[in-house]
């Protein structure tokens, strides 16, 4: 091989998670201007995390007890012309097994937002951005325990802490009974674990495109809130929607459009142009804009116990993330 192919070889290394090829371009990018390339990457990236962070909030607003069937549909409803449009062509081309594994991948989709739902309506939107947190901790945990492989010290170490974090969290105005809330919001970090698992192991979906993917699982999940507000009872999605003011439509429409359509459609260009490792560095700063926006928009008080809880949780999280790195 003469040297000339060889160094255009090492040019064309493979991202170490993805196995994309790296552009040449990006490669050749002076030192002094990568930083400021980095930040157009992770900006878009890092904003993604914020409207995560604050979409506990916005669900906690627009939402009751009751009318938490209605708005998972409209919230969903109102996305999925826009993910369907642009993923058409990748539609047709899904097989029926990668059909029928993602709409079982909805299903289990349908779960992590019902209990997160009902869960924050039912505790605070700190508590909520940060007890789901520990979805990265439960995840690395479930896989050990699936491949049987042994977790490293450092990892148990941070699963530890966050565990502990998570009880002073909810305990943040005294030691009494976690709320219905903070265990829902447990739970549902649990199914959004067994979702990850799924992904990872359900051979038919593995090869499908990340857009049609997502789009077949959140058309399955709204046919199951479509058939549980009907079996239920509950306030129909339209009924629901002409008592909504301004206020109501505003963060339903955050919900859709931003947390949704634009949170998905960032993750599929920044992971094209930066590490996946760094995309979801920057996407597990979502605890730390939840608490901030419980704070300082929804009225939270976490009291000394539930501030050292959640530092606790956020120092675990990031630590657990450093250990599986």
């Amino acid at each position: 091989m003469s040297a000339s192919r060889a160094s255009r070889r090492r040019l064309r290394t493979p991202f170490p998670e993805t196995g994309r090829a790296a552009p040449m371009s990006s490669l050749a990018v002076p030192a002094a201007l990568a930083p400021r390339r980095a930040w157009h990457t992770d900006l878009p990236v890092l904003l993604v995390a914020v409207c995560w962070g604050a979409s506990y909030l916005a669900a906690k607003e627009i939402t009751t007890a009751r009318t938490v069937l209605a708005v998972l549909v409209l919230r969903f409803a109102l996305a999925l012309p826009a993910l369907a449009v642009a993923g058409r062509r990748a539609l047709r081309a899904l097989t029926g097994a990668q059909w029928r594994g993602a709409a079982l991948l909805g299903l289990v989709l349908a779960g992590v937002f019902l209990l997160e739902t009902y869960g924050v309506v039912h505790t605070s939107a700190t508590n909520a951005g940060l007890i789901i947190s520990l979805t990265m901790i439960f995840t690395p945990l479930a896989e050990a325990a699936v491949t049987r492989s042994r977790p490293t010290p450092p990892f148990l170490g941070a699963a530890a802490l966050s565990v502990l974090g998570v009880v002073l969290l909810t305990q943040g105005a005294g030691f009494t009974r976690p709320s219905l809330g903070d265990l829902l919001m447990l739970l549902a970090a649990c199914a959004r674990t067994v979702h990850v698992l799924a992904m990872s192991r359900i051979r038919a979906v593995q090869a499908a495109g990340a857009l049609p993917l997502t789009t077949v699982q959140l058309g399955s999940a709204v046919a199951v809130f479509g058939l549980l507000s009907a079996a239920a009872g509950a306030p129909a999605p339209w009924t629901a929607a002409t008592g909504f003011g301004a206020r109501e439509w505003a963060g339903l429409l955050f919900l859709s459009a931003l947390c949704t359509v634009f949170a998905f459609f960032v993750q599929m260009w920044a992971v094209r142009r930066t590490s996946p490792s760094r995309v979801s560095l920057l996407l597990g700063t979502e605890p730390l804009w939840a608490a901030g926006a419980g704070i300082a928009l929804g009225g939270d008080r976490l009291g000394a116990l539930g501030l050292a809880g959640g530092a606790l949780v956020l120092l675990g999280t990031a630590w657990g993330r450093r250990a599986t790195a």
